[in-house]
């Protein structure tokens, strides 16, 4: 274990001190009955140390101001020690309990250490999982276009047919929130992929069956699609610290957006060498072959994985600090506290903004394809083209905004106010970005601003997506379902609404302009009740 020590000011050491653990706080003391140390001439305001371990290990330090010193026993993990007033230093003879200087603790991991880790490997799978759920979830969007032409559908009835997975996605988020708290994130995934890929796969005969078995397929994918965030979410609170959530939130969302990459790009060649349904058929089978790597890869938790290092597994737990009201809510009810949750306003913050998520994100997701064959008159594969472009933005930017998170955490910037800037960008900027969509005039043009939009979009994930994590870490999973349902109910709202929008009005202009003003109202809306601290769901607002 490695650990920085940082002083703010200069320290004078008149004395022989050492860094020693007391209750698992690191403190500086006088008192080296554990610590061997020599010490050489000061330099001007520094001052060089060697303290040397009962193992033989040799640890170098200098003392100054703003200077930083390590403390180097195994090179794979780093903790960042801040003194919290440098001018307590003890004297020599005085107790070493009575006069330790206090030090606080952050740890972080090396970059080779977390690139190489069980955990990474973990959030991976999650992100090769949620590509498949919106590979899955868009081959819809791509196919309704022939599927249309074919079959005389409106634009109001291209809208129901593509709503059908949302009638299912409603009813699951909440159950499957609740089972990954109670039962963990390994096994819920895992039939949750099953189920999906399954529907996915039949697809292709329930269409050629009738309407209502194309409806009811594609509800069973929504159903089972349900339980894959709050997944995502429980195993990232359960497998990284703090500090390192938002990366990990960042790699899952950028597949979950490679996903709509994926299945917008390859849809048209599919269908081209194997007709409107090969793409049913190929995206079916891979979620059965991702299932089988996840089941012999992975766990729920960090403790119950066979293949974790002790260093990781040591410095996952040390920084979970889970409380024992966490522990006693994993023995209680599967109930859980509906009233409680939905009596405080920063639930109502996380709910209000991933309903606009979601929103934006399947009105954009449904109809971009449509969008471009009949406003600008491209072709099937040229419009899923320009729709892909976008989320492969979203895709790149998620990952930035993960790692521009952390690092306003680890900088000192409080929790609350870094998932404001988040949210702020993730919905602001989006609501410009489509105000700038209704100029465009050609299909080039129109691409980019959507880029944008949903480029910026992707700054929300670490604000109110993780934001969950941090209000309500015992319920994150169902409260996430909670999120999801009442986003679902938006997105029906939206997707159905787009489709008698158009023909109601002529054009996509008027509802892009609508979706907009509801992006900058819901940022404001989040700016003034949101909280990235803990919540006390025991007592009621």
């Amino acid at each position: 274990m490695c650990y920085s020590l940082s002083l703010q000011s200069s320290i004078d050491f008149p004395n022989r001190h050492a860094l020693k653990f007391h209750g698992g706080r690191p403190i500086l003391t006088s008192n080296l009955s554990t610590l061997g140390f020599q010490s050489f001439p000061e330099r001007g305001r520094r001052r060089n140390v060697f303290l040397r371990r009962e193992r033989g290990v040799i640890d170098s330090l200098r003392f100054g101001r703003h200077t930083a010193v390590d403390l180097c026993g195994d090179p794979r993990h780093r903790s960042r020690v801040s003194c919290s007033d440098g001018r307590r230093t003890p004297e020599a003879r005085h107790d070493a309990e009575d006069t330790a200087a206090t030090v606080e603790v952050t740890e972080q991991s090396d970059f080779s250490e977390f690139i190489t880790s069980e955990r990474v490997k973990v959030v991976a799978m999650l992100a090769l999982a949620l590509a498949l759920c919106n590979a899955d979830r868009v081959v819809m969007s791509v196919a309704i276009v022939p599927l249309s032409l074919s079959r005389g559908w409106s634009k109001s009835f291209s809208g129901i047919v593509q709503s059908s997975f949302l009638w299912g996605y409603l009813i699951s988020p909440i159950a499957g929130g609740t089972l990954v708290d109670r039962y963990g994130g390994k096994v819920v995934m895992a039939w949750g992929v099953a189920l999906w890929s399954l529907a996915t796969f039949l697809t292709p005969w329930a269409a050629d069956t009738n309407l209502w078995a194309l409806l009811a397929a594609r509800a069973m994918v929504g159903v089972a699609e349900g339980v894959a965030l709050p997944c995502m979410n429980n195993m990232v609170a359960r497998w990284f610290p703090p500090t390192e959530r938002s990366r990990a939130v960042g790699i899952a969302m950028a597949g979950f957006q490679l996903g709509n990459v994926v299945g917008l790009m390859l849809s048209p060649i599919l269908m081209s060498q194997g007709g409107i349904y090969g793409p049913f058929v190929i995206f079916g089978l891979s979620g059965f072959l991702w299932m089988l790597v996840w089941l012999s890869a992975t766990s729920s938790t960090p403790d119950q994985h066979p293949q974790i290092t002790k260093f990781e597994l040591e410095y996952i737990m040390h920084k979970q600090q889970t409380s024992s009201r966490e522990k006693r809510r994993n023995n209680t009810s599967v109930i859980p506290p509906f009233r409680r949750l939905l009596s405080k306003m920063p639930t109502w913050a996380v709910i209000v903004a991933n309903s606009m998520h979601s929103w934006g994100f399947f009105v954009l997701l449904s109809w971009m394809p449509i969008y471009f064959n009949s406003v600008y008159h491209v072709n099937l594969k040229q419009a899923a083209w320009f729709s892909a472009v976008p989320w492969s933005m979203m895709a790149f930017t998620g990952y930035i905004a993960g790692f521009w998170s952390d690092l306003l955490i680890r900088r000192g910037t409080s929790i609350t106010l870094t998932r404001k800037i988040m949210q702020s960008i993730g919905f602001i900027g989006p609501g410009i970005a489509l105000i700038g969509l209704t100029t465009a005039k050609r299909p080039l043009v129109a691409s980019a601003w959507l880029s944008l939009a949903v480029g910026l979009k992707s700054f929300s994930h670490l604000g109110f997506l993780i934001n969950l994590q941090e209000i309500a870490p015992e319920y994150s999973g169902v409260l996430h379902g909670m999120c999801l349902t009442a986003g679902t109910l938006a997105a029906i709202v939206g997707t159905v609404g787009t489709g008698f929008f158009v023909e109601l009005l002529g054009s996509f202009q008027g509802f892009i302009l609508l979706t907009a003003v509801l992006y900058l109202l819901s940022a404001l809306f989040y700016n003034i009740y949101s909280t990235g601290e803990r919540v006390d769901f025991d007592t009621t607002a």
